[in-house]
């Protein structure tokens, strides 16, 4: 008899389960999902209602150890609070005034490489995915020989908030690490998006995006690869956004 004989059938279901986050395949009671699958629905669904409303903490997320070896402070957009950056998404797109200031007397101009990192719509995916993906790019941009700008906190951020970075700081490339609206998959995903000399008056169709940044997404050393690979074609090519094709060395396989 053949080892292929031998050899259980394998179960399509739990191998779709273990391939996808989505609840697919699980089972129903009548019209309805099995309680074990509800609960964990309500579970995740409270983890997503929790990461968008709490908030990023320096010193618990980012540790007394990472906040003196990078420099790292706390500035603001023009978003007073929580609900007001939930209803105002404008005001979450610049800087406040202090916030200029402090970025004009504390951090370096003109860098190859300024991380910045946003609270978004995820402080949970900050806290979890951020210190160490800041940790591995300055490894990795250093390696390259580029300078690396003080990096900082921006709190109540959107994307569009680059563009005052570019505006203040002159850097050639920026990186905005940024908590995405979490889903019912998971509350810690983080998106980075990257932006060659940004301005006022640039759009999405400026930037570029890695997205999906956590433990069953794509990895921080998949991620700090990717980013820095972008940011060697857009020093190349002058520019960033739609005009810029990722290059990819790697075609992920899924296993099975």
């Amino acid at each position: 008899m053949s080892d292929n004989a031998l050899s259980p059938t394998p179960d399509l279901g739990e191998l779709a389960r273990d391939h996808t986050p989505a609840r697919v395949l699980v089972g129903r009671a009548g019209p309805a999902y099995r309680t074990a699958t509800s609960l964990r629905l309500r579970e995740d669904h409270a983890a997503a209602r929790d990461a968008v409303r709490a908030e990023v903490d320096l010193q618990r997320d980012f540790g007394s150890e990472s906040i003196a070896g990078f420099g790292l402070f706390e500035v603001r957009t023009r978003a007073g609070s929580k609900g007001e950056y939930l209803l105002r998404p404008d005001l979450g797109r610049r800087l406040d005034d202090e916030a200029r200031e402090r970025l004009r007397s504390e951090c370096p101009v003109s860098a190859d490489l300024q991380v910045v990192i946003g609270d978004g719509l995820s402080a949970t995916a900050v806290g979890t995915q951020a210190p160490g993906l800041l940790a591995e790019l300055r490894t990795a941009a250093t390696s390259r020989g580029w300078s690396f700008g003080r990096p900082f906190l921006v709190r109540y951020s959107r994307v569009g908030v680059m563009n005052d970075v570019g505006d203040l700081l002159n850097p050639t490339v920026v990186v905005l690490l940024i908590g995405e609206r979490p889903g019912l998959a998971t509350a810690e995903s983080l998106s980075a998006y990257l932006a060659f000399r940004p301005r006022a008056g640039h759009t999405d169709a400026d930037r570029n995006q890695i997205s999906k940044i956590h433990a069953r997404g794509v990895s921080l050393e998949e991620a700090t690869r990717r980013v820095v690979t972008l940011a060697d074609q857009f020093r190349r090519e002058g520019c960033s956004g739609v005009t810029v094709k990722e290059e990819f060395t790697q075609v992920a396989v899924l296993p099975g």
